[in-house]
């Protein structure tokens, strides 16, 4: 999450595993996260076969990060039984919406989704949390996140390591390690990758990279869980709002329809801004519809205390309704910078309690 202001950093965040080969025959028809791979070709790297081990990971993890750490073998705990790799098809255009929230200590503990649960009437089906570069899989907390039927959304964040080198392989070895756990455990997952690259708040921003190398970078990744066969992964592609950054082209960061699943935009209703849906969201969805046409989540969301809290609430929820292609929002409930959360005062949490009550939000997530 940021504000649109440059102070807005990593201080809010709340915030391996050895490879076991798959039968042969995975390998041969692995999924790359939205279609088969008969339905949509590979990326640059992988058509040029196998990528090389790159050196052992380095990175930082961000600060308060609450991913957990692999087992040393990872296993397929939440869907045992279920056909690999787990078809993440259904996840991708579902009837209803998505109903998200970022919350302290989840996943790795779902207390804090329980009580979000208990407040609002219905159940979160996607719970986002943040993982540092360097950080293993967070087998745990996926796991507990899927079995509470939500769809876990990682915010996967590269502190301290330039994109070059990830493009390059140098990280091949974590990357790797990594990609292996995702698989192996066979839960659906959600990764955006290096969000908010278009702001210059973050190590990853425009002030030290730039749009060539993010794009290699995620492309990079991507291919290296499509040769390893990782085919539970719903790739996001999360620019914040451009109205912080209003000079700052999209397109050149798009690493292309074959690698973006989803496109997550983040923005929130803060006093820095009109504070309607249509002015934090409308211009940048104008923007990237000039270039894809794939659907759209709000990514990370919140309004900041104040008198508006209730009407932003109101307006976030109903639009998302109206909209066909926007597939739900993620609410930001944490208190980082500023109280995001809906319990912060009881208008707000009836608010939201009232504004999700309609059918159309939530709905489960292993039978969409």
């Amino acid at each position: 999450m940021s504000l649109p202001t440059s102070t807005a950093g990593a201080g809010r965040r709340a915030s391996a595993a050895l490879f076991r080969a798959l039968a042969a025959a995975l390998l041969v028809l692995p999924l790359a996260a939205c279609d088969l791979l008969a339905e949509k070709p590979l990326g640059p790297a992988a058509a040029a076969g196998a990528a090389s081990a790159g050196s052992t990971a380095a990175g930082s993890p961000s600060a308060g990060s609450t991913a957990g750490t692999a087992p040393a073998t990872p296993t397929r705990t939440a869907t045992a039984d279920a056909k690999l790799p787990y078809d993440v098809r259904p996840l991708l255009k579902p009837a209803n919406k998505y109903l998200g929230v970022a919350v302290d200590g989840a996943p790795q503990s779902m207390a804090g989704v329980d009580e979000f649960a208990g407040r609002i009437g219905k159940r979160p089906n996607i719970v986002e949390y943040y993982s540092g570069w360097g950080d293993e899989y967070d087998v745990n907390g996926v796991t507990n996140a899927w079995q509470g039927g939500a769809l876990p959304f990682i915010a996967w964040e590269p502190y301290k390591t330039p994109l070059a080198d990830i493009a390059a392989g140098k990280h091949d070895d974590y990357v790797k390690r990594y990609a292996a756990a995702v698989r192996n455990t066979n839960v659906p997952v959600a990764i955006s990758f290096a969000h908010e690259f278009n702001g210059t708040w973050y190590d990853w921003g425009t002030k030290t990279t730039t749009a060539a190398d993010f794009v290699a970078a995620y492309q990079h990744l991507h291919d290296v869980f499509t040769q390893l066969g990782v085919g539970q992964v719903i790739w996001v592609w999360s620019p914040n709002s451009i109205n912080p950054v209003p000079t700052v082209a999209l397109k050149p960061y798009y690493p292309g329809d074959t690698y973006v699943d989803w496109v997550g935009i983040v923005a929130y209703y803060t006093h820095l801004e009109a504070g309607t849906f249509d002015t934090l969201y409308t211009p940048t969805l104008t923007q990237i519809r000039t270039f894809t046409n794939k659907p759209w989540i709000i990514a990370e969301t919140g309004s900041e205390p104040g008198t508006r809290k209730v009407s932003d609430i109101y307006n976030l929820a109903a639009n998302v309704i109206k909209r066909p292609d926007c597939l739900g929002f993620i609410w930001f409930n944490l208190n980082k910078e500023v109280d995001w959360r809906i319990e912060g005062d009881p208008q707000s949490q009836n608010a939201f309690k009232q504004a999700v009550s309609d059918g159309r939000y939530s709905f489960d997530v292993k039978s969409p």
